[in-house]
């Protein structure tokens, strides 16, 4: 089996869940039967291999898995799903909407920028949360990329031009969906079509995605979020197609404009008369 450099949360999430709770240091270490020194050290990252019945009592302690603890980086999570959590509808006790992010990163536990290849499309879909699934990606070092995670998508067809057919957009990975803002480009991993697709991105109230193309050729449609897996926020894109002059800059305003007046309808009160 191949080995996977698989990214540790355990002390920050620790830390993270204690402060969460309004525990100082010495009330937190009280109530897990820990000298207050040991659990200082557990937080810092100097414990490097905490025995096992400690990480049984902090789960115990918080009503959070071991498997969380270790793998989602809590911080980054919104506060609805912060809530769902503390609540008990953790994902690896007893399933749920909570989306967990595989990751690989380098000896000095920076993350990679992993490169989703044509070849592989039918397959991330089904193994986007597999950490040796990604690993097994292509990696990049990309310059001026601060903070989050980063993933490249190669686009398929005309539905986002002047962005060409075969560009690869580079997107960074977005947990809290309903903090985008209207007419956000954005890669979509969707569950029935087995595939990601790139499109303007507005959060409608009723609980949908309104995915929306450049291109005025094709039509706005809706999916429900219970078929949304992943969101990558367009960050940038490459391509070896040189862009035809101001006409594109032309058609994006316009597309722009349209998707605006579009949501405006989707979202205003409607009468009851």
């Amino acid at each position: 089996m191949k080995s996977v450099n698989q990214k540790i949360f355990f002390a920050s999430n620790i830390k993270f869940l204690r402060t969460r709770q309004g525990l100082s240091q010495e009330a937190a270490a009280e109530k897990l039967g820990l000298t207050r020194a040991k659990l200082a050290s557990i937080e810092a990252g100097n414990t490097k291999a905490p025995q096992p019945e400690d990480y049984l009592n902090f789960s115990n302690f918080f009503a959070v898995s071991i498997d969380t603890l270790l793998k989602v980086n809590l911080p980054l999570l919104g506060e609805l799903k912060l809530r769902e959590l503390e609540s008990g509808n953790d994902v690896f006790i007893k399933g749920g909407n909570l989306r967990v992010l595989a990751i690989s990163v380098d000896k000095s536990n920076n993350e990679h920028v992993e490169y989703v290849p044509i070849k592989a499309k039918a397959g991330y879909a089904a193994s986007y949360a597999d950490p040796e699934f990604i690993a097994s990606l292509p990696k990049y070092s990309l310059p001026h990329l601060q903070g989050g995670t980063y993933r490249i998508f190669p686009i398929v067809g005309d539905s986002m031009l002047p962005i060409p057919d075969g560009s690869d957009v580079t997107g960074s990975y977005v947990e809290d969906w309903t903090a985008l803002p209207a007419g956000t480009p954005c890669i979509v991993l969707l569950k029935g079509q087995q595939d990601f697709v790139f499109k303007l991105v507005s959060w409608l109230p009723e609980g949908q995605f309104l995915l929306s193309s450049l291109n005025p050729a094709y039509r706005p449609y809706t999916v429900a979020v219970e078929e949304v897996l992943e969101v990558w926020k367009f960050h940038a894109y490459s391509t070896r197609v040189f862009p035809d002059g101001q006409s594109d800059l032309s058609m994006v305003m316009a597309a722009i404009k349209d998707l605006e007046r579009h949501v405006r309808s989707c979202t205003q009160p409607r009468s009851l008369d």
